[in-house]
Formats: C-alpha cells, sequence, structure tokens
C-alpha cells in the first residue's frame, strides 16, 4: 500500500490518478498479467498510446512489468503492484505549526561583489553605483533593492526553534532576477543557493526584467532603464530533497541543514566561473513585483 501526502514526490501518482483510461488498465490488470497488445485490444486503443498510460503508472508505482517467453517470443508482462493507496491531506485540526522571519535585502552579514553593483532604499540610492565599498554603508540596512555582476551576499539570523521541535520542512522565499547592464530580456544568470554552508543547488535566471514595465511596487522616482522586477522563486527542503517551486532541485535534505547551530546563514550567489555569469539583483519590500523581503519558513515536525 502507498501511504502519500503533499510530498512533491507523490505528484506523479496523482496525475497517473487523473485518468480514466490508467484506471481501466489497473482494471484488467487486477485480473492478473497481461501484455500491452491484450491491453490495447480491451480497450481499443493502439498499444502506442497503451505504453504511454502504462509508463505513467509504473512511474508512480502503480504497477510494474517483467520479460517473458511466451509462444515462441519476448513479451512485457504488466501487472499491478498496489492493492490500496492511503492519501493524508490537509486537516484543520493537525494543521503544521511554522515559524517564520522576514530579512531586509539590506540586513546582510558578509558579501564579495563585483561591478556592476549598488543598492538603493525606498527613498534613494546608497552611495555611487559600481563601487563595493557602499555595500558598507550604514543605511545600507535600509536598502530595498541590491545588484551586482558576480560574487555573493550572505545573511544571518537566529535559529528560533523551540528546543523541543524538529524542523520537518525548511522555505525560503525571495523576489530574484539577473543583473545586466541597463535592461535585457535575453540574459541568463546561474544563480546560487547555499544554507549553513550547504549548498542547495542553482537557478538560471532568464533575464533582468524591466522593459515592458515598471515593477508594481517599484518606486516612482526610480530610474526606468535599470532592474525593475524579479520572479518570485520559492526553495522547500524536506526529507526528500530540495525543490525550487516543486521542481527537483538537489539531494540536499532537511537533515543536512544543522538547524541546530544557534545562528542560520544563507548565501546568494553568482559565481565568476559560471556558465552564466549574469549577476543577480534582489528584490525586498516596496520593490520589485512583489511586497515582502525575504522569507524564511520552518514548517514544523513532531
Amino acid at each position: 500500500m502507498i501511504k502519500a501526502n503533499g510530498a512533491p514526490k507523490f505528484m506523479p501518482l496523482y496525475e497517473a490518478l487523473a485518468s480514466e483510461v490508467r484506471w481501466r488498465i489497473m482494471d484488467l490488470l487486477a485480473g492478473g498479467e497481461m501484455n500491452v497488445k491484450d491491453l490495447a485490444h480491451q480497450l481499443g486503443l493502439s498499444p502506442s498510446i497503451v505504453t504511454m498510460h502504462i509508463r505513467k503508472l509504473e512511474d508512480a508505482g502503480l504497477t510494474g512489468s517483467r520479460r517473458a517467453r511466451l509462444h515462441g517470443g519476448t513479451h512485457k508482462l504488466c501487472f499491478l503492484k498496489q492493492r490500496a493507496i492511503e492519501i493524508e491531506l490537509p486537516s484543520a485540526g493537525r494543521a503544521a505549526k511554522t515559524s517564520e522571519q522576514s530579512i531586509s535585502v539590506g540586513h546582510y552579514t558578509a558579501f564579495e561583489v563585483h561591478p556592476t553593483c549598488g543598492l538603493g532604499t525606498q527613498e534613494k540610492e546608497i552611495g555611487v553605483w559600481d563601487d563595493p565599498r557602499y555595500f558598507l554603508d550604514p543605511e545600507r540596512v535600509h536598502a530595498a533593492i541590491l545588484w551586482f555582476g558576480w560574487g555573493y551576499v550572505e545573511y544571518k539570523m537566529p535559529n528560533y526553534l523551540p528546543a523541543d521541535q524538529s524542523a520537518a520542512a525548511l522555505e525560503i522565499s525571495m523576489e530574484l532576477a539577473s543583473e545586466a547592464p541597463g535592461l535585457r530580456d535575453d540574459w541568463p544568470s546561474d544563480i546560487g543557493f547555499t544554507f549553513n554552508g550547504v549548498f542547495l543547488g542553482s537557478w538560471t535566471s532568464p533575464a533582468d526584467f524591466g522593459r515592458a514595465a515598471r515593477g508594481k511596487y517599484t518606486p516612482q522616482w526610480w530610474h526606468r532603464n535599470v532592474n525593475q522586477y524579479g520572479l518570485l522563486k520559492t526553495i522547500r527542503i524536506d526529507a526528500t530533497g530540495t525543490y525550487m517551486d516543486g521542481e527537483w532541485m538537489s539531494q540536499a535534505t532537511i537533515s543536512d541543514l544543522k538547524l541546530q547551530e544557534p545562528f542560520w546563514t544563507l548565501r546568494f550567489s553568482v559565481d565568476e566561473h559560471a556558465a552564466n555569469v549574469g549577476g543577480l539583483t534582489l528584490y525586498g519590500a516596496g520593490f520589485g513585483n512583489h511586497d515582502q523581503d525575504i522569507v524564511v519558513r520552518v514548517r514544523l515536525g513532531g
């Protein structure tokens, strides 16, 4: 029996169940092994169509297959692997407890940035663009946007997990994009994410957005020919691995993150030797299309 819940790894299972044809295939296989040709005949479909459905059922772990010699030839015999599925749905009575921190983009605790680079608050620019010295300006704690060509910014936060609680999942949400001189709709950048020294993976930002429109929350005083908005991305780390917006990212799991440490560190980086060195722009509350800072959310376990 499969015990399923809302984890991303079970999405192929739910997709496999969302088809009348695949239910009919499982109904036929409940009576015993059958090859694709016989299944196709029973269903009135072509063997190629049935093969596609069988593949989805196998990917979901609902059916299996084996090769067997029959009637002088080799046949792929399909069989039903499961007899029941138990799905745990979200429940108000068992709602997961969460702990959440919001971090301003200007509250980094370490950095190494290379031009093009700069910072701005909701009211004004900070210092002079393309001069990394201003990343230590006292006003940088009020920054609502920052950008650099390559390098990193790192944030340190306290661990507020209760001593008697464990973390089932960690989510990191932020608005970000590439950094081009000016604006570029085609400007890929490989942006890396590291938590407590564990590399979570990288994502290729497609562009430095803003040619078509200003950011929804970007202040009116902000220059029209530079970064306007990014994409809201969410990284989730749980017991099965690391995902970005539900898509597989890496094998790093929640147990790898050293969450017992009194302080946590989060790093955003662009490696100067990456395949796409297209910079990074981070947007905070009051800039871009999403009125939020960097959000770190912990789903508590038992």
